[in-house]
């Protein structure tokens, strides 16, 4: 039987707390990617063109922290730079299985549909956008 300090309950109920901030991070971050192309028009051209993938790489940033919220941050950031950018790459392979796929709406918001430089570059942007507001809200909420 494991005996569990005050110290140790209140460390796993701040993991519990920030897996629950994660996860509503990720929510809102699929909303707002989801009404950037639904409303695409209604948005300032650059903005539309932009703003789908730098959410998409937001919302794996906010997944690797949901999943691995007692690693650092770092790891967060070099696993979302890997899945985003090999992802993108996988783009590059194109076969029938594959491209069907891509074909469907879900396929097409996970696996993309084409490979595009400009691409890595949202995403790096998303990533780094991802990481801000992740540290500003750590240091808010942890500071003594």
């Amino acid at each position: 039987m494991i005996l569990l300090t005050n110290e140790h309950k209140s460390i796993n109920l701040q993991y519990r707390n920030m897996r629950i901030a994660y996860l509503i991070a990720i929510v809102f971050t699929i909303l707002f990617g989801l009404a950037s192309r639904k409303w695409s028009l209604l948005l300032p051209s650059f903005v539309a063109q932009n703003a789908g993938d730098m959410l998409w790489a937001m919302m794996v940033y906010f997944g690797f922290r949901l999943l691995l919220v007692r690693k650092t941050t770092l790891s967060a950031i070099w696993l979302s730079f890997l899945f985003s950018f090999g992802i993108e790459f996988s783009q590059l392979y194109q076969e029938d299985w594959l491209n069907q796929i891509r074909g469907t709406t879900l396929g097409a918001l996970i696996l993309g549909k084409g490979f595009l430089v400009e691409d890595l570059v949202r995403y790096t942007v998303g990533i780094i956008i991802a990481t801000i507001l992740d540290m500003v809200a750590l240091k808010f909420t942890f500071r003594s």
